[in-house]
């Protein structure tokens, strides 16, 4: 497994578990040395697990890619960040390719994970491996399969997510297939690369663009004074043809923020906008913007400014019960306040600190009653709502967390 974050990790630990010898490589020593050492940095993947597969010989891991010449099949699993222009930083699939190749040998099969625009198997990661004289499809197999991953989610896991995967050619296919079989539940082919790589991107477009829908809906009923809230679980009662969304502070976490803007890229590239997925990300992007504007109007409502104000976030995770502050919603609302001239501080039960704009936070729980205002951000299980609205002076509640409580000192989003 090339990249052991919170893909490559758990698929590690999956194979490890049925007996296959399984190597991680990551250049983040750190992740590196607690694999060795037993211990697991990823909250879905327990400690105790880890221990037992190092101890047993089953997993291990290196920063070494010269532990590729002994491999028999490599999983890669590596981040692909959106650069600011909003086009895909490839650099990392690039440079595990091109360090792959130096040990690549024949009869391997190689399979990306990493969630990418369509075509990128074969017109980045094929010639690379091909460079050395190996053909695709007869000397070594290449497939794609998108990651699935859902952190915190206690009902579905790696084992249990159907797998999608496609090959170069059919052979790459059949074998990505009889792989995954070997570990996974359930395991779903599709004819190509491209296929594999589109499908992925057409589940994360669908979330992201019906949740801007959902955002866009909530800017009007606050104008309109509608609940949004109460809208939407009205709606969500039609037995057909309905699905419910909720909106939010914004989008976070890897995948809906950025897995949609490479398909746009890529589509740019073929002559066509993306209309849809360029809209949907303005207005989730412009959620932080409106956000802060309630907490502006809600303070003005008992002649208070902004600026200078004591504003407590609760929860910063991008989403509940789980320590991942990656595009976090609660990360931009933080700056925008901050360029506001109010006094920030947080509590998350899940992140202890908070390296932000240069200005590390500690979270502070207990500091709602002193707060001027009180912005839930995220809806962790472990906040005490009832208490929380009994004991703070105003409440901007951007995740209908205090559903069922009722009071003025309420904003809801």
């Amino acid at each position: 497994m090339v990249g052991l974050g919170y893909v490559g990790l758990p698929l590690a630990v999956e194979y490890a578990k049925i007996g296959f010898e399984v190597i991680g490589i990551d250049l983040a020593e750190r992740k590196v040395e607690a694999i060795n050492r037993g211990e697991s940095y990823i909250q879905d993947v327990p400690s105790a697990e880890v221990a037992e597969l190092t101890r047993a010989g089953k997993l291990r891991a290196t920063t070494d890619f010269a532990a590729v010449a002994g491999l028999d099949t490599i999983n890669i699993c590596v981040p692909t960040p959106l650069r600011k222009t909003k086009d895909p930083d490839m650099s990392f699939i690039v440079a595990s390719c091109e360090a792959i190749a130096e040990h690549f040998h024949a009869g391997m099969l190689i399979i990306l994970e990493s969630t990418t625009y369509p075509g990128t198997t074969d017109e980045l990661v094929r010639p690379i491996l091909e460079n050395g004289g190996l053909q695709v499809g007869q000397d070594f197999f290449l497939c794609f399969s998108p990651e699935r991953v859902d952190p915190g989610n206690p009902q579905f896991h790696t084992k249990n997510i159907p797998k999608v995967v496609g090959g170069t050619t059919s052979a790459c296919g059949e074998l990505g297939q009889l792989f995954y079989s070997q570990a996974l539940d359930r395991v779903v082919g599709v004819s190509s690369t491209q296929a594999a790589e589109m499908a992925k991107l057409l589940e994360n477009t669908f979330r992201m663009i019906n949740i801007g829908l959902v955002n866009e809906l909530a800017v009007m009923c606050s104008r309109m004074g509608i609940d949004v809230w109460e809208v939407i679980d009205a709606a969500a009662t039609k037995p057909f043809g309905f699905m419910p969304f909720y909106p939010g502070p914004g989008l976070g976490g890897h995948c809906i923020p950025i897995d949609p803007f490479y398909l746009s890229w890529k589509s740019k590239q073929a002559g066509i906008e993306a209309r849809f997925i360029e809209l949907a990300g303005y207005i989730n992007g412009q959620m932080p913007h409106f956000v802060v504007d309630k907490i502006q109007w809600a303070l003005n409502e008992q002649s208070k400014p902004l600026k200078g104000s004591h504003i407590h976030i609760m929860g910063v995770a991008y989403k509940r019960d789980i320590a991942d502050v990656r595009e976090s919603p609660a990360l931009d609302i933080i700056h925008l306040l901050l360029r506001t001239g109010a006094r920030i501080t947080y509590e998350d039960p899940y992140v202890a600190t908070l390296e932000h704009e240069n200005l590390p936070f500690a979270s502070q729980p207990g500091l709602a009653p002193e707060a001027d205002c009180v912005v839930i951000v995220t809806n962790h299980e472990r906040f005490n709502y009832p208490a929380l609205v009994e004991q703070s002076q105003l409440i901007v509640d951007t995740r209908n967390a205090c559903k069922g409580l009722h009071s003025a000192k309420i904003v809801r989003l």
